[in-house]
């Protein structure tokens, strides 16, 4: 009998990524399969840096990029109908895999609707089924035939649920180095270099920030009254967060030492002694530049009701669920407070023995987290399909 031969024509791959971070780690995969597969067909949905790497969109990213409840169910026939051309094309045009990035209650859709056709599918990015409404895995284990994970604790979770999953690793950790020198990012940012400096970051959304903006002041004003002589800079992601942390200040009175930045989040951290921030993915790009943080957060009263009675976890900011312990003061809720913030970020600034500890303790998560994460998640998604 003849063995089967590997196929030869072009790989075609189906790719989705749901909003700009996807859009990243949807390139980078490209970019690495391109390596192996130069001449591979790459089409879906995909943003600027997909559509740079090889991708061909069949509908513009920005369809996609809904957040919010209301929001979504005002766009939801819109969302419904792109998600059903989308699987009526690959029906018609099949892929040899098809990875859906991030995304989860659009692309396991799709992914479950692809796989029971016969063709193999990828998750990249878990989502947060490990932390609550845990009984998702099921339909995850009916719709994907290999979840990419980037934290080794999701990675034990699906295998824990006998799930096909790889981990992968994060990309941060394979772009930001080991060491990132303060004075550098300082003098690029012009930044004083001679005093103790705290990074506030409320976060990147509207509703963050008007949750942690006026404590974030307070607390400003509260490490002034007891450390004069320290200085704050806050990174803000758009006009509309600039406003309301503007307003926040305003409101408080009296000149603060804080300089306000457009953008430039990772560039601002790393010009920092220490940083006060939202919990979010910039903790993790906090852990990797090796900065001692506090993590605060804010929900609105009904959504911190519910997520109370839903979410199992001992830890919330990403740091301590890397670690699995409390390596970072995190304060959620009625325990934002400048007094209580305050007193963290003094103790960031003056308890040497800890910092020196974070450090080596931040120094081997971020060796855990750097597996080359691009060319890890290419290598699995070309296993699955067969090539």
């Amino acid at each position: 009998m003849q063995t089967p031969q590997p196929s030869t024509a072009p790989l075609r791959i189906g790719i989705v990524a749901g909003e700009m971070s996807g859009d990243l780690l949807g390139a980078g995969l490209i970019r690495a399969i391109h390596e192996h597969h130069p001449d591979a067909v790459v089409e879906g949905i995909g943003g600027p840096q997909m559509l740079a790497a090889g991708c061909h969109s069949l509908f513009p990213l920005e369809e996609l990029s809904v957040m919010g409840l209301v929001e979504v169910l005002v766009h939801l026939p819109r969302l419904l109908r792109i998600r059903r051309e989308i699987v009526r094309h690959f029906f018609a045009n099949p892929p040899d895999v098809f990875v859906g990035i991030d995304a989860p209650d659009f692309n396991l859709g799709v992914e479950q609707r692809l796989k029971r056709s016969g063709i193999p599918t990828v998750h990249y990015v878990s989502p947060s089924v490990w932390a609550w409404r845990r009984g998702r895995v099921r339909k995850i284990a009916r719709s994907v035939d290999r979840m990419l994970a980037l934290f080794p604790f999701e990675a034990e979770f699906y295998r824990e649920h006998a799930v096909p999953v790889s981990f992968v690793g994060h990309p941060l950790a394979d772009m930001i180095p080991e060491r990132v020198a303060a004075d550098a990012a300082r003098a690029t940012l012009g930044l004083p270099a001679d005093v103790p400096l705290v990074a506030l970051l409320p976060g990147s959304r509207a509703g963050e920030v008007a949750r942690l903006a006026e404590r974030f002041v307070g607390t400003m004003a509260w490490c002034v009254r007891h450390r004069p002589g320290i200085h704050f800079v806050v990174p803000l992601a758009n006009a509309t967060t600039r406003a309301i942390f503007v307003t926040a200040l305003d409101r408080q009175g009296g000149e603060l030492p804080v300089q306000l930045i457009d953008g430039n989040a990772r560039q601002v951290m790393a010009a920092s002694d220490a940083v006060l921030l939202a919990s979010g993915t910039a903790t993790l790009e906090a852990l990797l530049l090796k900065r001692p943080m506090v993590v605060a957060y804010r929900l609105a009263p009904l959504t911190y009701w519910l997520a109370r009675r839903l979410v199992k976890l001992p830890h919330f900011a990403l740091p301590n669920l890397l670690a699995g312990r409390a390596l970072v003061p995190e304060f959620l809720q009625d325990d934002v407070l400048p007094e209580i913030l305050g007193e963290a970020v003094l103790q960031c600034l003056d308890d040497s023995a800890t910092r020196t500890r974070l450090i080596t303790a931040f120094d081997e998560l971020h060796h855990a987290l750097r597996r080359d994460a691009d060319r890890s998640a290419a290598a699995a998604v070309l296993e699955v399909a067969g090539r």
